[in-house]
């Protein structure tokens, strides 16, 4: 049932639609809010005519209830695919939902123009016009909000993948070097990524090294321990590298027994361990020489 305060705007919407459009792209362009570094006119005009034909259609029901009733659900989609591309392109949350608010100028004049004979008619579709503009402009800032959490998070998950890269050192061994805090979430990354490149290269070995590591709480502890168990569970043996004097200390002061985990002060300690659990064999420069002599 249609709202009888919005009888004056259904009409305007349906009968000027061309002018209104002209009088909000204007509007539009001429706003401080315009990213015409990030959206093309035509692009503009195109979506402001879409959303127009979806409004003027929705308003052919219920006005008041633009957030929950069926007959505005294509306006509602409109605005959520827009805000959330608006939102991937880089545009803020108040220039996204500009769109939404710039067309009360324009739907306001045409009002007044044509009920300014009648003061109690023309407040009422103003309030119902202003009420159901902020409706939808909430809608996109809400939507914008959201899908700007969800980029974020994506973004964050993607550099925790790059921040743990797996480096094939030998035929069988593998090498994970961590650099920075380990959280749970980056232990889950590390786990999965570690594991995956296990199963697809057949590795006997993996290295942990945590020299990049700045410190090495119970927590931090308890994580390299489940990322260990994980990596045995694969059929891989796990070596951890990178104990500084600091670090030795630290577990020691904590309890944190790793007397079941092979540990190495370096990288370079841990690979030739590796190497001789393999069964490889690699010889300083000078030794080569000499076995060549």
């Amino acid at each position: 049932m249609k709202s009888t305060d919005a009888r004056h705007l259904t009409a305007l919407l349906q009968q000027h639609e061309e002018a209104i459009l002209d009088d909000w792209i204007e509007s539009q362009l001429s706003a401080s809010t315009l990213r015409a570094d990030l959206i093309k006119e035509a692009e503009l005009r195109q979506q402001s005519r879409s959303f127009l034909r979806a409004l003027c259609k929705a308003a052919e029901s219920d006005i008041r209830e633009p957030n929950g009733s069926a007959d505005w659900a294509e306006v509602r989609q409109f605005l959520t695919e827009l805000s959330k591309s608006r939102a991937y392109q880089g545009f803020s949350p108040a220039e996204t939902a500009s769109f939404v608010m710039s067309l009360k100028q324009p739907l306001f004049r045409r009002l007044q123009a044509t009920l300014s004979n009648d003061a109690e008619a023309l407040g009422a579709e103003l309030w119902t016009t202003t009420a159901l503009l902020d409706r939808l402009g909430l809608l996109t800032i809400e939507t914008h909000l959201k899908s700007r959490d969800e980029i974020i998070a994506r973004q964050q998950r993607e550099l925790l993948e790059l921040s743990t890269p797996v480096v094939q050192l030998w035929d069988e061994v593998l090498a994970l070097p961590l650099v920075g805090t380990l959280d749970s979430d980056r232990t889950q990354i590390v786990m999965e990524t570690l594991l995956q490149k296990i199963v697809d290269t057949g590795a006997a070995v993996a290295i942990l090294d945590i020299t990049g590591v700045p410190t090495v709480d119970t927590l931090v502890a308890q994580h390299l321990m489940k990322t260990v168990a994980a990596t045995r569970l694969m059929g891989a043996d796990c070596i951890i590298s990178g104990i500084r004097p600091q670090i030795a200390q630290t577990i020691v002061h904590l309890g944190v027994d790793l007397s079941e985990v092979t540990t190495k002060a370096t990288l370079a300690d841990a690979f030739a361990t590796a190497l001789a659990r393999i069964g490889g064999d690699v010889r300083p420069a000078a030794a080569r020489r000499t076995a060549d002599a």
